[in-house]
């Protein structure tokens, strides 16, 4: 935690790069394809110096495509493993 606060201090620093936090802001943004092209160009050249982000955006991902394929097999059973607040989580998105 500490190390991703001195990063983030650093990245600051640098012109036209953004910070950890704002990487995770943009997240959505980025994945939905409506982030503006400059800041964009912004959150790839953070992606690249920065494993973290890295593995958060892999995290990010593999999330959504679990969600989805959780959605899109409704006649199967869950297996026994699921938290069933996750499950809710879903459901309750699904509604939205």
């Amino acid at each position: 935690m500490i190390m991703r606060r001195i990063k983030g201090f650093m990245l600051k620093r640098m012109h036209g790069m953004i910070t950890c936090r704002e990487f995770e802001d943009f997240v959505l943004s980025y994945l939905d394809d409506t982030l503006p092209p400059n800041q964009r160009k912004r959150f790839e050249w953070h992606m690249k110096i920065c494993r973290e982000c890295r593995d958060y955006l892999a995290a990010y991902q593999r999330t959504i495509e679990l969600g989805q394929s959780i959605l899109a097999a409704d006649d199967k059973p869950l297996p026994d493993d699921v938290p069933e607040d996750l499950v809710q989580a879903i459901l309750d998105a699904r509604g939205r």
